[in-house]
C-alpha cells in the first residue's frame, strides 16, 4: 500500500493500526511554550519523504512574504457616526426682535425687545433666549423652553430651512422678525445651498435710548469763581500754617496763660483753634476751641437793621476775614473776642511766608507759662529690721516684694576676687588678748566674713565669727547706712564690728595688687603703708628686680 496514489479510491486503513496519537509541536519549559519538530506520525508510524519532516524552510507553499517585506496596508474604513453625534453642540443663532405693546404709560407705548432664535441641529429644535438689559423691569432670559415648535395646524415643525434673514417667524402667538445671524450659521446655510437675505440692523428701544440719554453726564460751563475755588483746593489741599499761639486771660479772676494751636486752611482760607492738653491741668479735653470757619476780623461789625438774633452772618454781611498777612509771630491778636498772642510756628509756615508772600516771620518769643510745683516724692520708710534697708524698700513698690537689683558687671567682673586681712581683737577682757581673725571681703557684692584663727589653749572656739552680710559703718543712718568698703581697711585702722573693736595688722599681697591697680580708690598714704609693709615682708623682690631691669634696658646701660 506504500506505492498506491493517494487518490480517493486507492486509500486503505492499516488494521493493525492500533494507536492514533498524534505528536506533539509545543511543550512548555520553564513555564515558556517552545515549539519543536515532530519525528512521528499518527499512532507513531514513520514520516515520509513528502511529510513535514523533510519539508524545506524555503518551500513556496508554507513560505509567507509578509514575513520579509512586512504586512500591507488595508484601507481604513470610515467609522460611522450617528446623526445626534455629528451635529453634537452645534447650533444655528439667529438675532430677531418683536414689538410688544405697553398699556397705561405716559411714557411709552410699545416695546422694542430683542432675541436670539437657536435652533439645535442635532434633533432639530428650537429655544428663545432674550439677552438680559439692565434696569429693564420685566423678567428676562429663556422666553420659549427647548422644544420642537411647530409651524402650522397640520403638524409641521419649523426647520432650519425655513428659515432666512429678514422673514417673520411665528411662535405661540409672538411674531419675531429676524434680522441677521451669526457666521457659522451664514456658513452653514450656504454650505446646504440656502440663499440668505441682506443683513438688517437690530433697532433700537425708544423708551430705553431716551433713558440713557437722561443719564449722560451734562457739561456746564461753571464761573470764574468756581473755577478759583476748585485751582485753590487742587493746589493747596493738605497745606496748612501752624501758629502757636497762647490766651493771655490774666485780667479776668483765677485767669492764666493757657497754650493753643491755630491751624490756617491755604485752600479754603479757614481757620481752627485746638487746645494743647496738659497733664493734671484739671480741665476737661475738649477737641477744639473754634471749629473749622472762616474767622472775620470784627464779628461784631455787621448792619444796624441785620438780625443776628435768629439768622447767622454770611459773606455779604462780614467785611474782611483774617488772611495770612494777619497773623506775624509776635502780634496780639483778638478772635471771638478773645486776646491770643502769636509766640510761634512750624518750619513749613516760616518757607511758605518767606517765598511765597516774601515776608520773614520773626523768632519765636519767649513765654513763661506757670511751672507747676514739683511732685515731692515720698520719703522711703524706715527700716523694719528684718533683712536690709534695700530688702524694706523693695516692700513698697509692689505687693509681692522682689529682691534688690544686683549689679551684674560688678559682679561678672569680680566673680570670685576676695581681699583678705588679718586682725586682732582690741582687747578689753584680759581672756581676749591674744584671739587672731581673718577678715574678708568679696569685691562682687562688697559682704564681709570674719573667721577666728585657732590658738593653743586659749579656751575660745575657732571658727566662724561674722557670717557674710554688708557691714554698717557705726553712727551711720539706719535706714540708709555706709558699708565698709577696702578703703577702711588700712593698716593700724581700728573696724567697728557691732561693738567688737578690730585692728588691722596685716593683708595679703593680693590686697596690694588690687590697690596698684585701682590708685583711685585709696589714698596715697594707705597705698605706701602696705608697700612698704610687703617690702618688709620681701614679698615685692621680684617686683623690685623687674622694675630696675626695664629701667635699665630704656636707659641703655648694660647689664
Amino acid at each position: 500500500m506504500e506505492g498506491m496514489p493517494l487518490l480517493p479510491g486507492y486509500y486503505f486503513r492499516d488494521p493493525t493500526q492500533s494507536s492514533f496519537n498524534i505528536p506533539h509541536t509545543l511543550e512548555y519549559r520553564n513555564g515558556y511554550a517552545i515549539s519543536r519538530q515532530p519525528e512521528f506520525g499518527i499512532g507513531k508510524t514513520p514520516l515520509t519523504t513528502s511529510s513535514i519532516k523533510y519539508c524545506k524552510k524555503s518551500d513556496t507553499v508554507r513560505y509567507d512574504p509578509s514575513l520579509t517585506y512586512g504586512r500591507t496596508k488595508q484601507s481604513t474604513v470610515s467609522l460611522f457616526k450617528p446623526h445626534f453625534l455629528v451635529y453634537d453642540k452645534k447650533c444655528l443663532t439667529f438675532f430677531a426682535f418683536f414689538r410688544q405693546s405697553v398699556n397705561e404709560s405716559p411714557d411709552e407705548s410699545f416695546r422694542i425687545r430683542l432675541v436670539n432664535i437657536i435652533y439645535f441641529l442635532e434633533d432639530d429644535t428650537i429655544t428663545v433666549m432674550e439677552p438680559v438689559v439692565e434696569n429693564a423691569g420685566f423678567p428676562q432670559g429663556r422666553l420659549i423652553r427647548r422644544s420642537r415648535i411647530p409651524k402650522s395646524d397640520t403638524g409641521d415643525f419649523w426647520h432650519w430651512k425655513d428659515f432666512n434673514v429678514g422673514i417673520d417667524v411665528a411662535m405661540f402667538g409672538n411674531v419675531l422678525h429676524i434680522c441677521s445671524c451669526d457666521d457659522y450659521t451664514k456658513e452653514y446655510l450656504w454650505s446646504q445651498g440656502v440663499e440668505l437675505n441682506d443683513q438688517e440692523e437690530l433697532p433700537f428701544d425708544p423708551y430705553i435710548r431716551n433713558r440713557q440719554l437722561a443719564e449722560l453726564p451734562k457739561f456746564k460751563k461753571t464761573p470764574s469763581l468756581a473755577d478759583e475755588k476748585l485751582r485753590r483746593y487742587l493746589e493747596y489741599d493738605g497745606k496748612v500754617l501752624r501758629f502757636y499761639i497762647v490766651w493771655d486771660d490774666r485780667d479776668s479772676e483765677y485767669g492764666e496763660m493757657r497754650p493753643y494751636k491755630l491751624h490756617y486752611y491755604l485752600s479754603d482760607d479757614c481757620i481752627d483753634i485746638s487746645e494743647v492738653r496738659q497733664e493734671n491741668s484739671g480741665r476737661d479735653p475738649y477737641p477744639l476751641l473754634l471749629s473749622k470757619m472762616k474767622l472775620p476780623k470784627n464779628w461784631k461789625d455787621v448792619p444796624a437793621n441785620y438780625p443776628a438774633a435768629y439768622l447767622e452772618k454770611s459773606e455779604h454781611e462780614v467785611i474782611e476775614y483774617y488772611q495770612p498777612k494777619d497773623l506775624i509771630v509776635g502780634n496780639t491778636v483778638f478772635l471771638m473776642a478773645r486776646r491770643f498772642l502769636i509766640y510761634d510756628c512750624d518750619i513749613f509756615t516760616r518757607n511758605y511766608y518767606k517765598h511765597c508772600l516774601n515776608i520773614e516771620q520773626p523768632p519765636a518769643t519767649e513765654i513763661s507759662f506757670e511751672k507747676k510745683k514739683p511732685i515731692l516724692k515720698p520719703p522711703p520708710p524706715p527700716h523694719i529690721g528684718i533683712g536690709s534697708p534695700e530688702d524694706t524698700l523693695q516692700s513698697c513698690f509692689s505687693v509681692i516684694p522682689k529682691p534688690p537689683k544686683q549689679d551684674v558687671v560688678k559682679y561678672i567682673i569680680n566673680s570670685g576676687k576676695k581681699l583678705r586681712y588679718t586682725a586682732d581683737l582690741v582687747s578689753v577682757h584680759p581672756e581676749d588678748k591674744g584671739r587672731q581673725f581673718v577678715i574678708e571681703y568679696n569685691l562682687a557684692d562688697g559682704k564681709i566674713c570674719i573667721t577666728e584663727l585657732p590658738v593653743a589653749n586659749s579656751g575660745f572656739i575657732s571658727g566662724r565669727f561674722l557670717s557674710w552680710m554688708l557691714l554698717p559703718k557705726p553712727g551711720t543712718n539706719q535706714d540708709n547706712p555706709e558699708y565698709f568698703t577696702p578703703a577702711d581697711f588700712n593698716l593700724g585702722a581700728i573696724i567697728d564690728v557691732y561693738g567688737h573693736r578690730f585692728v588691722i595688722t596685716g593683708a595679703d599681697l593680693k590686697v596690694y595688687r588690687y590697690m596698684d591697680a585701682n590708685p583711685e580708690k585709696f589714698s596715697e598714704d594707705a597705698l605706701i603703708e602696705y608697700r612698704n609693709y610687703f617690702l618688709n615682708k620681701g614679698l615685692l623682690d621680684n617686683d623690685i628686680k623687674s622694675k630696675m631691669e626695664e629701667e635699665m634696658q630704656t636707659e641703655g646701660c648694660p647689664e
